[in-house]
């Protein structure tokens, strides 16, 4: 059976760019080995003349300073190679968040976020454990190793061939243990990933948890997941721990008929006294390189498993912008929609030949059942997701010709459940826009009716908001995030339901912003209330995944049954669904 070399591929590819310090390092260890090869030779000497009766200062003088000099470079090495680790997990982190940062929309719905971090920073750990502890080491353990078996075959080439057979046994044994390792590793790092995933789902829903009475559930779902962690963990563990008994059992058998043969060889008049006390030391030598390539060895196997899930999150797709395309100057309306098709399954359209036009400036309002398609509609134009058929133009170009970043500055989106970042109030209103000074900032709250709710904050603007901004109330994180997408200036802003969270008062504030914004720019809403709909320049009736109607209030009020029914209820319009 050939040999799994994927595991080796994987990590030479993560060590570019690093290699010369994992050489530096590698060659710190090796002069370590090189200064204590040196020890038993002048051990020998040591004792071959206190065996005659003089005190060899000279010659213990020079082993103490090799032992120094030994354990000062041998501390460095490791120094260099924590050093490695730590600067290869930060540049892997950075890649992998600049990566899931920019993975397609559909790609994140198909996996849990919990699971997502856990790869980068759980995997990531796994990894810079294999550098720092490792794989320089590994590397100068091969030639420490090779220079050990070179020494104890010039001191007596007998007694290296009875060590070379107990230490072949043991070495077979580890072999097949470290076949077992990568498996079981993979196992254990998917585990782990599970229980962050559960963790992530539990928190990020403590309010409903709470309300439904569901924490022995979720306490058992993720104490589970724990238990297939640490029974995977275990599973290593227990490879591990045969591991160490067949390495000291290889090193005691082997001391052992040394101790024997070489006495047998000192009476024989074969060798000497030093030579076989010089030949004991140095295969005390082979323990520690025997010892560092089995722990590179291992430690690639374990880290083999974390590479894999992290190679996984690296291969998932991400926006990639468009190549270079001549300047395009804006024309037309600011957005166009030409028989528009999509679903998130393919047999399932929600959309279905959607064709809409939005001028430059005004107040567009959609309304329709849920499930209807707007808030899809909304991210395809934020192109979240690419239309099967059809083309969506702003200013007369096609999206999917545009970079990310400049159609995302053109469209501002204010989602429905208006998700505000940890960290102050400051902090969120300029999250992701141009520079703003504070005039700007001001305009903006009193646009928005914030302006009371800002000198009431306990430090205003630096008034840090909590997780997912939950020391702010509904309606006022509503406000918060059409603020934030106001200060970023766009040509077209979506607005998802923006009343559902609002009061009275403040639904007739933003009512004014609306309608002053308008003037500037187009603004799209999915309406929510009745109040919002008839305010609105023109309306569109979405049902069913296509344009059911078209017109002003008064229009569709003689044209069409469903807003007849909505305007006579002026009940809230069911919110948008996938």
């Amino acid at each position: 059976m050939r040999p799994d070399l994927s595991g080796w591929r994987d990590v030479w590819r993560l060590t570019a760019g690093h290699r010369r310090a994992i050489t530096a390092a590698a060659v710190l260890s090796l002069a370590g080995s090189a200064l204590a090869l040196a020890q038993p030779i002048l051990a020998r000497d040591a004792v071959d003349t206190a065996a005659a009766g003089t005190v060899p200062w000279p010659v213990l003088g020079t082993l103490v300073l090799l032992f120094a000099v030994q354990a000062a470079t041998m501390a460095l090495g490791r120094y260099v190679q924590a050093h490695t680790g730590e600067t290869m997990m930060v540049r892997l982190r950075r890649r992998i968040i600049d990566h899931l940062l920019r993975v397609r929309i559909p790609e994140l719905d198909r996996h849990r976020t919990g699971d997502l971090i856990a790869r980068a920073g759980g995997d990531t750990a796994v990894v810079r454990t294999l550098i720092a502890q490792s794989l320089g080491s590994g590397i100068a353990g091969v030639a420490g190793l090779a220079g050990t078996v070179a020494l104890l075959g010039w001191l007596d080439p007998w007694l290296l061939g009875a060590v070379t057979a107990m230490f072949g046994v043991a070495v077979a044994a580890l072999l097949a243990i470290v076949r077992r390792l990568r498996v079981a590793s993979r196992g254990a790092q998917a585990a782990e990933g599970a229980l962050v995933a559960d963790l992530e789902r539990a928190l990020g829903a403590i309010r409903t948890v709470r309300a439904g009475r569901a924490e022995a559930y979720e306490s058992a779902r993720a104490v589970a997941v724990a238990r297939r962690a640490r029974d995977a963990n275990l599973r290593m563990a227990r490879l591990a721990a045969v591991s160490g008994p067949a390495n000291d059992l290889a090193v005691s058998g082997a001391f052992l008929v040394v101790l024997l043969v070489g006495a047998t060889r000192v009476a024989a008049g074969e060798t000497s006294l030093g030579q076989l006390v010089a030949f004991t030391l140095a295969m005390t030598y082979l323990a520690a390189p025997i010892g560092e390539i089995f722990l590179a060895v291992t430690a690639i196997q374990q880290g083999s498993g974390a590479l894999h899930r992290i190679n996984e999150v690296l291969a998932l797709p991400r926006e990639t912008d468009p190549a270079e395309s001549p300047p395009h100057v804006p024309a037309g309306p600011v957005l166009r929609l030409r028989d528009v098709w999509f679903g998130y399954h393919p047999d399932r359209p929600v959309l279905r030949g959607i064709d809409l036009v939005v001028p430059a400036r005004g107040h567009l309002a959609l309304v329709g059942p849920s499930g209807a398609g707007k808030s899809t509609l909304f991210a395809l134009v934020e192109r979240f997701y690419d239309p099967d058929r059809g083309t969506i133009l702003l200013h007369g170009q096609d999206v999917r010709s545009m970079p990310y970043g400049r159609l995302r500055a053109t469209v501002g989106l204010v989602e429905q459940d208006c998700p505000l970042l940890h960290g102050t109030l400051r902090e969120n209103l300029l999250y992701g826009g141009g520079p703003a000074d504070d005039d700007e900032v001001h305009r903006t709250l009193a646009l928005t009716n914030l302006t009371e709710v800002v000198a009431a904050l306990p430090r205003g603007l630096d008034t840090d908001v909590g997780e997912h901004g939950r020391l702010l109330s509904g309606g006022q994180r509503q406000r918060v995030a059409i603020a934030r997408c106001l200060l970023a200036r766009p040509r077209l802003i979506l607005l998802d339901e923006p009343t559902a969270h609002l009061d009275p008062d403040s639904e007739r504030a933003l009512a004014d912003t609306i309608r002053d914004v308008s003037r500037v720019c187009a603004l799209i809403v999915i309406a929510h209330r009745f109040s919002t709909v008839r305010g609105a320049d023109r309306i569109v009736v979405i049902d069913g995944g296509t344009v059911a109607a078209s017109g002003t209030h008064e229009e569709l009020l003689r044209r069409n049954a469903y807003y007849r029914r909505l305007a006579a209820t002026a009940a809230p319009v069911a919110t948008a669904g996938r």
